[in-house]
């Protein structure tokens, strides 16, 4: 529900604020006034093309803003949050429009494209009024509305589950089509991979194999050095270190008794020989383990250089080859058992398609009844409304069946025909803007509950009507207030008085420029009002007392 309405050098307002609440609340003023920017402002706000013919002369920018109410729009809560603009309960929409033709927009103060502001605004009003840009122009609205009003939430599931279903199945057919005749790609793949198959890729076996091979190409200096230490350690030219050391313990061990520190000293030479003497035993089995052989080391080179071929030819590090091999044999599993897919998947896609169609069939005659007690009940308003002799019809139009189509198996067009005799014709077409806002009226009242959008504004819906009939249109209005936030823009005191809230749109001129500005009225203020529009500029006893009647009768 729309809350709060803030204007700011917007055409001849300089600033203005207004508040809202539930039910319906009118809008009049004399001709001229700016009574119908505020619906200009909405429009703004839910993303019509800007126009810096709309900024007051003078300033460098209007300013629109609008603060919501979500909790009557649950569907707008949840685009808020699937968008990232929630911010707990609140949902406000600004606007700018430049006077160089500029603008920008935001939603709960975040930066916000005109296409996000025009979906989010699509969820919580609604204009109807003397313009093209109307939901109701829209075939994907009428049948969304046609969809609400007969309640077809589970059938409408129905088909558009069936018809992801078959889309998916005809998306998995046409992406194995293009791959086209893949035997030479299985050829290509059985040969790597039995180059691949070949060798042990492992990573540890790849490891083993780069360090045995460089064990074996340096076996000759390792040999030497090996032989030349363990000649050192023995004393082959000499004593050995271990009985070198064993000498110098006794030499100290002699004057201990006359240095405690010495015990220190001792104590690391015995290690030290210990050490030494492990050293030995590890060198000796080194060299017990290294063998000249040179077959084998030629065997470690080869292999090693397929390895790096295999590398080089798939341009990945040895260690991926692994990884290259798994690959090639997923994808040639794959290819193997495409043809065998192919052919289950059009026995699949014609399953799926009959399940559609199936569902498509359910939707249309649930469609069908609808259609029928939409046109009827609209017809009957109208009548009502002062089109006497109109009547409205729910045409359904058929759609290519052969492709899964989310919407059912057909589209709607609203048809109106405004007099007897007359025949119907598209709801967009409809050359009264008046006949157009009071049939768009008609629907709403007709499908009352059924549209999920909180806010509806009606913009001079009683254009070229007046007595009864604008009594009609004014207590049609307060019962569509009493399930929806209602605001509607009138000249006529027969639709002003049935309101809960009036404001009262005026202007004057200051400084040579002139400025409207808004006035919510108090039940005298409102009285006065509904006599001005009774009576013109002079306003007599007997308008004031016809004012007074018309609110008595409406409940105000």
């Amino acid at each position: 529900m729309l809350r709060r309405l803030t204007l700011r050098d917007f055409a001849v307002v300089s600033a203005s604020e207004l508040e809202f609440g539930p039910g319906m609340t009118v809008i009049s003023g004399e001709t001229g006034a700016g009574k119908s920017l505020l619906v200009d402002a909405l429009g703004f706000l839910s993303g019509l093309r800007a126009d810096a013919g709309m900024v007051r002369h003078g300033a460098a920018r209007a300013e629109l803003h609008a603060d919501f109410d979500p909790a009557d729009a649950p569907v707008a809560l949840d685009w808020l949050r699937e968008q990232e603009f929630d911010d707990g309960q609140a949902c406000t929409l600004r606007r700018t429009l430049r006077a160089d033709g500029g603008s920008r927009a935001w939603i709960n103060g975040r930066p916000a494209t005109l296409s996000q502001l025009s979906q989010l605004a699509g969820l919580l009003v609604e204009i109807h009024g003397q313009h093209e840009h109307q939901a109701l122009l829209e075939k994907s609205s009428q049948l969304a509305l046609l969809d609400a009003f007969g309640r077809h939430d589970a059938p409408l599931a129905a088909v558009r589950e069936a018809a992801a279903g078959w889309s998916a199945l005809l998306r998995e057919r046409d992406a194995l089509s293009r791959t086209g005749d893949v035997s030479e790609r299985i050829d290509w793949l059985q040969h790597q991979l039995g180059e691949l198959e070949r060798e042990d890729l492992r990573a540890d076996a790849i490891d083993a194999l780069i360090a045995g091979h460089r064990r074996h190409a340096h076996a000759a200096s390792l040999i030497a050095a090996c032989d030349e230490t363990l000649a050192g350690l023995a004393g082959d030219d000499g004593p050995s270190l271990e009985r070198r050391l064993q000498q110098l313990r006794g030499g100290l061990a002699r004057e201990r008794a006359h240095e405690p520190r010495l015990d220190e000293v001792d104590a690391m030479l015995e290690s030290a020989a210990i050490q030494i003497d492990e050293a030995a035993l590890l060198l000796q089995r080194v060299r017990d383990d290294l063998d000249l052989d040179p077959v084998r080391f030629e065997a470690m080179d080869a292999t090693l250089a397929r390895l790096h071929e295999l590398a080089r030819k798939h341009r990945v590090a040895p260690d991926a080859l692994a990884d290259t091999q798994a690959a090639f044999a997923a994808e040639l599993e794959s290819l193997r058992e495409a043809g065998t897919r192919l052919q289950t998947l059009d026995g699949e896609i014609s399953a799926a398609a009959a399940a559609w169609r199936q569902a498509a069939d359910a939707l249309g005659e649930a469609r069908t009844a609808t259609a029928a007690r939409l046109s009827h009940a609209t017809t009957a308003l109208i009548g009502e409304l002062g089109m006497g002799g109109g009547r409205f019809e729910v045409a359904l139009e058929a759609v290519d069946r052969d492709r899964p189509d989310p919407q059912g198996g057909e589209r709607v067009e609203f048809l109106v025909s405004a007099n007897a005799g007359q025949p119907p014709r598209p709801l967009r077409r409809v050359a009264s803007g008046g006949e157009l806002s009071r049939v768009s009226l008609a629907i709403e009242v007709a499908a009352l509950g059924s549209d999920a959008v909180p806010t509806m504004v009606f913009d001079e819906v009683d254009s070229g009507i007046g007595g009864a009939v604008a009594e009609i249109v004014g207590q049609k209005l307060r019962a569509l207030g009493d399930s929806r936030q209602v605001l509607c823009v009138t000249h006529l005191p027969q639709v002003a008085a049935q309101g809960h809230a009036h404001y009262r749109v005026s202007k004057a001129d200051r400084d040579g420029l002139t400025h409207s500005a808004v006035q919510r009225l108090d039940p005298k203020q409102r009285q006065e009002e509904l006599a001005r529009m009774l009576g013109g500029v002079e306003v007599s006893k007997e308008a004031r007392a016809a004012a007074k009647r018309l609110l008595g009768n409406a409940g105000t």
